[in-house]
């Protein structure tokens, strides 16, 4: 049974509703009105729900319960749509009918009219006036919530004068990642229960993926009766400038998305990084749901709440901290990209297996080379290879989300996830380099600089240097032996982490971290030398297979002009 703190049993009161009501007796129904209450008192964004829940209730009932905390500030379709999961969770014999209640609502004219103003309508006035009055003052948040996912809090102190004040203020997100598969066929639910009480969706997609899946995003919507507004946008690593977002800013206003409204993003890294920072920008914070097509959306950028674009040949140098507030992963995305893009995807992999999860690291030199082959084992009859692409996945996300949402707003610079990623900002577009193969350069250097320190040992070193190799990423390129590039690039990142270098490295043992923090440009000299000749005792000299944007497809962008124009196709479904 779920109680909230007054005791409340919400089970039993959504049991004791007849969904099949007519909306005007069902408002008035003591046992809707109590259960508005006891939602609306959860404590929804604490960490101690998670132990209130009894341990047979999964995890969907706390997002669950979570998203009904604003319950009075929603309309009546959203409302009927989330109590039609919840009782699908916790009393499941009312699944049919809350399904059945839910499908006449959408043609019920109050659909869209907010449960406050349906309660004014069809309640007792001296009943609910002095409730909502009440509420304005003690939780705001309840029934004026700008957004369902976040809340704030804080503490003002000053002197009696007003002369000084200080003040402490926290913000609390929420989110939710899905590792799932099938997410566009028509008896999967996930995309559906977020827009159809908004009756639309607005979607930015990667004209690569538009191509590919256009037709089967188009009909999902179809089915389910929701509009589509499809945002088509070329997404290359050339395209990731201010321009870019600006443009997705314009549609936005031109298309009126409002606050509440998650914007629908669906590719690559690319357009993640792009089009969360426009959803950042846009109303200061509008929700964007992300359906990730690529590893490094599906395990790094997709789920990050680094919202970013490139700015004057600089590597992500502007961006905001908005999480997307739903993260899709589906690998059945991957069996249309190319191996080289699957292949630099890895590269992101392999970071939080040698700095966060050893069980991961032993997983991937499992499965070598055939992850990549069998596309993450979406192409392959045999089982077990296709649950270990899988498992990768799965352990790969847990490890990034550990590392990034316990430190949302990067407020300190212990962060595990920028492993490989110290050095490599400074020589990735000037290389014209795929990300995944400047990250692998910066991941070995960086194996070696453990070593050197003594934080690991030769064979440690050695299993590291091998895992990249043998996923042919790149250990080294010659973009390394320029010394003056690779120590400007440390000097501005060192200005980026607030004065200090902070190099993640692994330390103790492989799937543990530490971090340099000193390192001469003389030392940087000499390492690289070392390094280099380490590299040349691996297969093709350390050099990786398709290490350029160009190798793939991608257009270059050593060479490509940074205004290059991006654009969108609006298509009206």
């Amino acid at each position: 049974m779920i109680k909230t703190k007054s005791k409340t049993n919400i089970t039993t009161l959504l049991q004791e509703l007849n969904p099949l009501l007519p909306l005007k007796e069902m408002v008035q129904h003591h046992a809707f009105q109590e259960l508005l209450e006891a939602l609306r008192k959860i404590d929804a964004f604490s960490m101690d729900l998670v132990q209130d829940l009894p341990n047979e209730y999964s995890n969907k009932t706390l997002s669950l319960l979570r998203k009904l905390k604003t319950v009075y500030a929603m309309p009546a379709s959203q409302l009927f749509s989330l109590l039609g999961q919840l009782a699908n969770e916790i009393a499941p014999e009312l699944k049919e009918q809350w399904h059945t209640a839910n499908r006449k609502l959408t043609e019920n004219s109050n659909r869209k009219v907010l449960i406050s103003k349906l309660l004014l309508t069809y309640g007792d006035p001296e009943k609910i006036i002095p409730l909502l009055d009440r509420l304005e003052q003690e939780d705001p948040h309840a029934i004026y919530p700008t957004s369902s996912y976040r809340t704030s809090s804080g503490q003002v102190n000053s002197t009696e004068d007003g002369s000084h004040i200080d003040a402490v203020m926290t913000t609390s997100t929420v989110t939710e990642i899905h590792i799932t598969e099938g997410v566009l066929d028509h008896d999967n639910l996930i995309l559906r229960n977020v827009y159809q009480p908004f009756g639309r969706c607005v979607c930015v997609i990667d004209s690569n993926v538009h191509d590919n899946y256009g037709e089967e995003l188009t009909a999902y919507f179809k089915a389910h009766q929701i509009e589509l507004k499809l945002l088509v946008y070329r997404a290359m690593e050339v395209d990731k400038g201010i321009h870019m977002v600006e443009s997705l800013l314009s549609d936005f206003k031109n298309i009126g998305v409002s606050r509440q409204e998650p914007v629908l993003i669906v590719g690559g890294g690319v357009i993640a990084d792009t089009g969360g920072l426009a959803c950042a920008l846009y109303h200061r914070s509008t929700p964007y749901v992300m359906l990730a097509t690529s590893i490094v959306s599906g395990i790094d950028a997709g789920p990050s709440p680094r919202t970013c674009c490139d700015g004057f040949g600089f590597k992500n140098l502007f961006g905001a901290y908005h999480a997307p507030v739903l993260t899709l992963t589906d690998r059945t995305f991957f069996k249309t990209l190319k191996t080289g893009w699957i292949r630099h995807g890895v590269a992101e992999i392999i970071k939080m297996a040698v700095v966060k999860d050893s069980e991961l690291f032993d997983l991937l030199e499992e499965t070598g080379f055939d992850l990549i082959t069998s596309q993450f084992g979406t192409s392959t009859t045999d089982a077990k290879l296709s649950n270990q692409g899988q498992r990768v996945l799965s352990l790969a996300m847990k490890s990034y989300v550990q590392s990034e949402y316990s430190n949302l707003y990067e407020t300190h610079q212990c962060r595990p996830h920028a492993y490989g990623h110290t050095w490599s900002p400074g020589y990735e577009i000037p290389s014209g380099m795929l990300h995944g193969h400047a990250v692998a350069c910066g991941m070995g250097f960086g194996a070696q600089l453990s070593y050197k320190q003594g934080w690991i040992n030769k064979d440690e070193r050695d299993r590291i240097l091998r895992l990249i190799s043998n996923f042919e990423l790149s250990l080294w390129h010659p973009v390394l032996e320029d010394v003056d590039l690779l120590y400007q690039a440390q000097v501005k990142i060192t200005e980026k982490r607030g004065g200090n270098l902070v190099a993640p490295l692994p330390k103790g043992k492989i799937g543990t971290c530490g971090y340099l923090n000193e390192l001469t440009y003389d030392e940087l000299e000499k390492s690289i030398q070392e390094y280099k000749i380490i590299c040349k005792q691996y297969p093709r000299n350390g050099l990786g297979v398709e290490p350029h944007c160009e190798d793939v497809g991608l257009e270059d962008p050593s060479t490509v002009a940074h205004d290059h124009s991006s654009h969108a196709v609006l298509q009206n479904i």
